[in-house]
C-alpha cells in the first residue's frame, strides 16, 4: 500500500496534478454500502504525507469504509468540457486515532477540523489522470507495484 509521500516520489507528476485538482474544490469519495451499491460523497481532501479525510463520526462514509475500506477519490470537474481535467485515485482507508497523524493532517489542512471529526487515511493504489491538450484528452494511469 502506497502513501501519498510514496505516491509523490514514484509518480511526482501525477501527484502534482493530482494535489492541485484535489485542492481546486470539493472532491467525490466513492464508497460502497452495506448492500453492496456504490455511493458518493462531497469530501474535502487534505494531501500531507498522506491523503486523510476528516469527517463526522456519524458518516456514512466512516459506515462504509470501516465495513469495506476500498475507495475512490474524484476531482471536481470544472464544465463539460473537462476543464482543467480530470484526476482520481484507488485504494484503501484507515480510520486512524493516533494523534501524531492528528496533527500531521491539521497541520496540512486548509480548514480547522471540529474536535469530533474522525479522520482516516487512504493508501494510493492506482491514479488516473486526464489533461486536455488542444482540446483532445491526454489520459495516464499509474498503478502501485506495492
Amino acid at each position: 500500500m502506497t502513501s501519498w509521500i510514496e505516491f509523490a516520489q514514484q509518480a511526482p507528476e501525477f501527484a502534482e496534478f493530482g494535489k492541485a485538482r484535489f485542492q481546486s474544490g470539493v472532491a467525490y469519495l466513492g464508497t460502497l454500502r452495506a448492500d453492496g451499491g456504490p455511493r458518493v460523497h462531497p469530501v474535502t481532501p487534505i494531501i500531507g504525507e498522506q491523503l486523510f479525510l476528516f469527517m463526522e463520526p456519524t458518516s456514512p462514509k466512516r459506515k462504509d469504509l470501516e465495513r469495506d475500506p476500498r475507495y475512490t477519490l474524484h476531482c471536481a470537474v470544472e464544465d463539460s468540457s473537462g476543464g482543467a481535467g480530470e484526476f482520481y485515485v484507488r485504494g484503501r482507508a484507515t480510520l486512524t486515532d493516533n494523534p501524531l497523524i492528528r496533527k500531521q493532517a491539521i497541520q496540512a489542512s486548509s480548514y480547522v477540523p471540529q474536535d469530533r471529526y474522525i479522520l482516516f487515511m487512504f493508501t494510493i493504489e492506482f491514479a488516473f489522470m486526464n489533461r486536455y491538450v488542444e482540446g483532445n484528452p491526454n489520459s495516464q494511469r499509474w498503478q502501485s507495484s506495492k
